[in-house]
């Protein structure tokens, strides 16, 4: 993934294991840049290894997965131009500019790709190592042909001349016009109910990856914690998280914010600087085998005030009260309203007045995908969607204080048979962010 979930500006940070930070002095002097500087980085082992990649059986039995429900919600297949379920799917990297690769997956046929004619041999090799191998046709345009028709031509070659289409919700708008234009025969609907009927839904393999995903970041928190040290700017931290990261093994960054800014959920583009008695929000994660990690951590550079303290359990209050009562058959949204009425309940009320934001959102390939802890589920599919095991999400309330601080605590919750677990230990208090880490 490109890392920009939250990249108002180029910042990251971390906190202490086991006591409140004793700010030291800081001062940037060169040789700073390097592991052996920080010894808790350093000493980070290598997790890289312990990651397993996907196999084409595991992404044949997706497409099957998607064909079924094809089937269910009467769609003679979905074409994907643009984001991530090409990867999943297909192992395809789909990422277009002005020119359309589409991967076409009908439900009763082989599958085919619209592609650049110059291009044809880089997709061939792509696809012929992975799950379809030689079974999946490419149809290459030239620059001055419209690849629009060649769509129509392919469903009209599996016998959906007249069929239904599913447009991938990545694909540009530009696009599904075109291909409307060219195929007005074509009935183009969304493939949400598809694509993210398979994605939200995750199997033991992904799972596996955001636990590890999931672990790394907090290992890297703690290491960066353990180096920080009053003066340091947010770029300075930044690097000890890329520092951290590359000792793991795994791409990934984090955003800080400090005092004040940390009232902004998504933070400030203004240069911030620590100092002892700061309170600091470190937010973001990696990636493990295409798997996204979402951590929020927010503590003090020293001791914490008294409404620092309570802030914080409020919140964390909230984020238990979400996973008590997130489990199967509740709706989403109502694991949201649970956590919303703790922190109402406490004082930092109505609505979203303080609690600016939704609960949290859906989280696999993506950093943000459906479905989402929030009443209407952003309006943008199922109004009210029903959690299924298997479904994970941040869990991250927080209470933002304008012109003084914020509190916000995230971790990845997953959806069980019964009921519902946090993939990371939860932080417990302000003081000491990490205990209780086992690893």
């Amino acid at each position: 993934m490109p890392f920009t979930r939250r990249r108002f500006l180029a910042t990251g940070l971390a906190t202490t294991a086991g006591t409140a930070l004793i700010a030291k002095p800081f001062v940037a002097r060169a040789g700073t840049t390097s592991a052996q500087s920080f010894p808790a980085i350093e000493k980070l082992p290598r997790l890289s290894g312990q990651a397993r990649p996907f196999t084409n059986e595991e992404r044949l039995a997706r497409i099957e997965r998607a064909k079924q429900l094809m089937a269910t919600n009467k769609i003679d297949a979905i074409l994907i131009a643009g984001g991530t379920s090409g990867l999943y799917f297909a192992n395809l990297p789909i990422w277009n500019s002005e020119r359309l690769w589409a991967l076409v997956i009908p439900a009763k046929d082989k599958p085919f790709v619209v592609a650049p004619a110059f291009e044809e041999g880089r997709a061939r090799e792509t696809l012929d190592a992975g799950p379809f191998g030689r079974g999946a046709q490419v149809l290459p345009w030239q620059e001055d042909e419209s690849p629009f028709t060649l769509v129509g031509k392919g469903l009209r070659d599996r016998g959906l001349a007249t069929g239904t289409l599913g447009i991938d919700e990545n694909t540009k708008f530009v696009f599904a016009d075109s291909i409307h234009a060219a195929n007005p025969h074509l009935t183009l609907v969304s493939a949400t109910p598809v694509t993210a009927g398979c994605r939200m839904i995750k199997d033991a393999h992904e799972l596996e990856c955001m636990r590890l995903a999931s672990k790394a970041t907090l290992m890297v928190y703690r290491a960066v914690a353990q180096s920080l040290r009053a003066g340091m700017t947010n770029a300075d931290v930044e690097n000890l998280v890329q520092l951290g990261y590359a000792r793991i093994g795994f791409p990934g960054e984090a955003s800080l914010n400090i005092d004040e800014f940390t009232a902004l959920p998504h933070g400030s583009a203004k240069p911030q600087t620590l100092r002892e008695g700061s309170i600091l929000m470190l937010d973001d994660g990696c990636t493990v085998e295409g798997y996204q990690s979402d951590i929020t951590r927010t503590f003090v550079l020293g001791k914490p005030s008294d409404k620092m303290k309570k802030v914080f359990d409020i919140v964390k209050a909230a984020q238990t009260a979400a996973l008590k009562t997130a489990r199967p058959g509740i709706v989403a949204g109502d694991v949201d309203a649970a956590a919303r009425k703790v922190i109402v309940d406490a004082g930092y009320g109505p609505g979203f007045t303080y609690f600016t934001h939704r609960l949290g959102h859906g989280i696999g390939m993506d950093g943000h995908e459906w479905p989402y802890f929030v009443k209407n589920d952003m309006f943008g599919w199922d109004p009210a969607p029903k959690l299924k095991p298997g479904m994970t999400f941040s869990d991250e309330p927080g209470v933002y204080i304008k012109g003084e601080f914020g509190v916000r605590l995230e971790d990845e919750l997953l959806v069980t048979g019964d009921g519902a677990e946090l993939l990371t230990p939860q932080s417990p208090s302000i003081d000491d962010p990490f205990a209780g880490m086992t690893y």
